[in-house]
């Protein structure tokens, strides 16, 4: 045993020299002490990796050490002892400081520093803000009666500006752990959230943190305290109700009595379950003593919170091989039977190896990190594994698990894991990877879409390579960060969810040591068409070539299986023409889909016996792309546009119809019939949750229609109105600081992107004259007769 070292430094220094001292040693673990600069002269002690705690209490003697890589590994096997789970809720609900306490349980975190230290918000950033940007991943060792576990844990945003992150974890685990603050109680973000991991088929159980507030600050009575409980409950259950499949309804429903429902204080570190507060002989009565006395210490000893959840975890969410047999079938369209689909259904670890990647970091030193869940066969260092749709085999060059901001090395790991790849540079988040051709894993479906743009440049030119390559390593870590750039101005744009999402990105490319000028935040708009169009002939600059395309507006329906990603171009065309004939189109235009724009287009061809029309085919995408990505209002993007390929005349010598002249032609049809058609501007609308005493209820209302805003809905619960209603997004730059203002700072409240509606006909055209202003356009919006002669 060594004896007791003191070293300063910071905490991974320590950690790492602490852990390299003991391994020297051979000892069984070894006593060190460890001082902080964050908490100035602060004498702390840690406990990681077979590291003791010099002040130890009865039960964290008792706490198992955490297990060398080599032992970790051989659990990993194992598929019973797996869990793959994660943590979501509204923002500031307490999902990060829940996580701290788990990870002091598995001994990766100081217990006196649990509930503070935001272990996982390792960003420097997420410390400053108090709230998770990304989505951390860890590992924890856990045993219960005696048999060891490994629980795999992804900590997400509660933001909605960071949904898209959200969204990527839970393709990756089986069980959720739905964190509500006690005081507010079920958010807009938190039923997002739900409704996201339901649709992914993921089991939640329930915390309700922040218990010590109902005491403190509301001094509730236990009966009072036992109501808004209930409520809560319910209220979760009514999400569950209302976004769960038929056969998970009731199955999936949580419930003090069955232990799928966790109270306590991620802050104080406590908390239990309905049967172990039983089984300890804990009253509620007890809980309020403690407080009374101010004597927390006896619940953290007596009721510590990471016992609650993971042992609620381990009884409560399914194991890998168990989970995949019912996630499978929903998020994967391939053939079930087929041998990589039972390998799938069956998590088999002898079969080919088949992995979704949900989350790609850029590691200076390593390069592309593609982290994702694991469903079948085994990765191995040196294993070639496929991009599967693109066409691109890499070798993998390491396997590790992630520790939190640091990787492990482990050289193999089996099915039911997720895995950390390097290697794999062209990976991105939603790829599916595998050492056979299959059906991809359906695309990612991101809840919000971008809908606010900055517009950045450089401060010095000579950082202009750096900034590009920096933009690209941005939108590979996040793809619901968009970056583009404008060749005739040479603005680098970067579209987000949210002014939050451009802010946080903005400090990354300044910590990355580029300064940069950035424009103030701009509103995305869409222009889509309200009637059917004319069919008008558009000429090649050659004259050679004549093509005729008429546009109607799309049906809702259809352009929201796109947005879910349930209808994309990639589809096989049987299946879409199957999607397209169940919601109402005519066999022979649903069999000629020729192509399908991700913003909510579709191209048909329903021309009958046209020559050279194949060759042309190609040409003719990317004219009817072009169009879709600048519309002819204010060059913003087309949305719920149908255009119809109705007839085309092409000259037989190939070099007469070449990219410069069917290109031309193809815009120049499209974009007279979609002037044709009374095209509209639409505009981003945010839904607007706000919580506030019944007092303040007319403060909140007129802050809402004072922004072109619409009351929805008012209802009251107990001592809280609950107002909903829609903002248009333009209108809430400064929405926090009125809200503030008007309400002195005591609503709760949040937005998420709801819908695109038109831009009000008073407004239209001021709105489109400062676009077109603002990207040097001329004033006047183009007429029919600029692109046809017979207007």
């Amino acid at each position: 045993m060594a004896g007791v070292v003191r070293w300063e430094g910071s905490l991974h220094d320590v950690i790492f020299r602490g852990l390299r001292l003991c391994g020297e040693n051979g000892s069984e673990g070894c006593w060190f002490e460890a001082r902080f600069w964050r908490d100035a002269v602060v004498w702390d002690n840690l406990y990681y990796y077979g590291v003791r705690l010099s002040r130890r209490s009865k039960r964290e003697r008792s706490m198992p050490r955490v297990k060398k890589i080599s032992e970790v590994l051989d659990i990993l096997k194992q598929k019973d002892q797996i869990r793959n789970i994660g943590t979501i809720a509204h923002v500031d609900h307490g999902k990060t400081t829940t996580t701290d306490s788990l990870l002091a349980a598995a001994g990766l975190l100081s217990p006196t520093l649990a509930g503070r230290a935001l272990a996982l918000d390792y960003l420097e950033e997420e410390q400053q803000r108090q709230m998770t940007i990304k989505a951390a991943n860890i590992s924890l060792y856990y045993e219960m009666n005696g048999k060891p576990y490994i629980i795999n844990m992804i900590d997400t945003p509660g933001h909605v500006d960071f949904s898209g992150r959200v969204t990527r974890a839970l393709r990756a685990i089986d069980g959720a752990i739905v964190v509500v603050d006690a005081v507010e109680g079920v958010m807009t973000q938190t039923e997002t959230v739900v409704r996201q991991a339901l649709e992914e088929r993921v089991r939640p159980v329930l915390y309700i943190n922040k218990i010590d507030r109902l005491i403190k600050e509301l001094r509730l009575t236990p009966d009072k305290i036992q109501e808004t409980l209930a409520r809560i409950v319910m209220d979760v259950n009514r999400l569950i109700e209302m976004y769960a499949e038929p056969q998970y309804k009731q199955k999936w429903k949580v419930s003090f009595q069955d232990g799928t429902v966790a109270i306590g204080s991620a802050k104080d570190r406590w908390g239990f379950t309905i049967p172990q507060a039983q089984k300890r002989g804990i009253k509620f009565s007890d809980v309020m003593k403690a407080f009374q006395n101010n004597d927390l210490d006896w619940l953290r000893e007596n009721a510590p919170l990471h016992e609650a959840i993971l042992e609620m975890v381990i009884n409560h969410h399914p194991p890998p091989h168990v989970a995949q047999k019912y996630r499978i079938p929903k998020i994967w369209k391939g053939d079930i039977e087929s041998e990589v689909g039972q390998a799938m259904v069956n998590c088999d670890e002898n079969g080919p190896a088949v992995m979704i990647v949900t989350d790609v970091k850029v590691d200076p030193q390593a390069g592309v990190v593609a982290t994702g869940r694991l469903f079948s066969g085994t990765v191995r260092e040196g294993d070639t594994i496929q991009i599967v749709g693109r066409n691109i085999s890499r070798r993998i060059q390491q396997v590790t698990v992630y520790m939190g901001p640091n990787r492990e090395i482990v050289g193999t790991l089996p099915a039911g894991n997720i895995p950390a790849l390097l290697g794999i540079d062209e990976a991105r988040a939603g790829d599916t990877l595998a050492t056979v051709d299959l059906v991809p894993f359906e695309s990612m479906r991101y809840v919000s879409e971008p809908v606010v743009t900055i517009s950045v440049e450089p401060k010095h030119s000579k950082d202009l390579p750096k900034l590009v390559d920096f933009l690209n390593k941005l939108s590979i870590e996040d793809p619901t960060l968009v970056t583009t750039v404008r060749p005739e101005t040479g603005e680098y744009l970067i579209s987000g969810m949210g002014t939050l999402h451009l802010e946080i990105a903005l400090t990354w490319i300044s910590k990355a040591g580029i300064e940069v000028v950035a424009s103030k935040p701009i509103i995305l708009y869409r222009e889509t068409v309200s009637k059917k169009g004319k069919v008008y002939e558009g000429k090649s600059p050659n004259k050679h070539n004549r093509i005729y395309i008429q546009v109607e507006p799309l049906e809702e329906e259809i352009i929201e299986l796109i947005r879910k990603g349930e209808l994309f171009n990639e589809m096989d065309r049987k299946q879409i023409a199957k999607i397209l004939r169940e919601h109402g189109w005519d066999a022979d235009m649903a069999r000629s889909v020729w192509h399908i724009d991700p913003r909510g287009n579709i191209l048909v061809d329903m021309t009958k016996g046209a020559q050279y029309l194949q060759e042309s085919k190609a040409l003719i995408i990317a004219g009817f792309q072009d169009v879709m990505e600048r519309g002819p209002l204010a060059e913003e993007a087309m949305r719920g546009v149908k255009a119809i390929l109705v007839n085309v005349e092409l000259h037989e010598d190939p070099v007469h119809r070449g990219y410069a002249q069917i290109v031309p032609a193809t815009r120049r049809t499209l974009y007279a019939s979609i002037l044709s058609a009374d095209p509209i501007l639409l505009e981003p609308i945010l839904k607007i949750e706000a919580k506030v005493t019944p007092d303040l209820m007319g403060a909140v209302t007129s802050v809402i229609t004072s922004k072109r805003g619409r009351v929805l809905n008012v209802t009251q619960q107990e001592y809280i109105t609950v107002i909903t209603g829609e903002i248009p997004a333009a209108e809430t730059f400064d929405l926090s600081e009125v809200m503030r203002s008007a309400t002195m700072g005591k609503a709760f409240w949040a937005t998420e992107f709801y819908a695109w509606k038109p831009v009000p006909a008073s407004l239209r055209e001021k709105v489109i004259q400062e676009i077109r202003k603002r990207k040097g356009l001329p004033p006047e919006i183009p007429k029919i007769s600029d692109f046809v002669e017979s207007a």
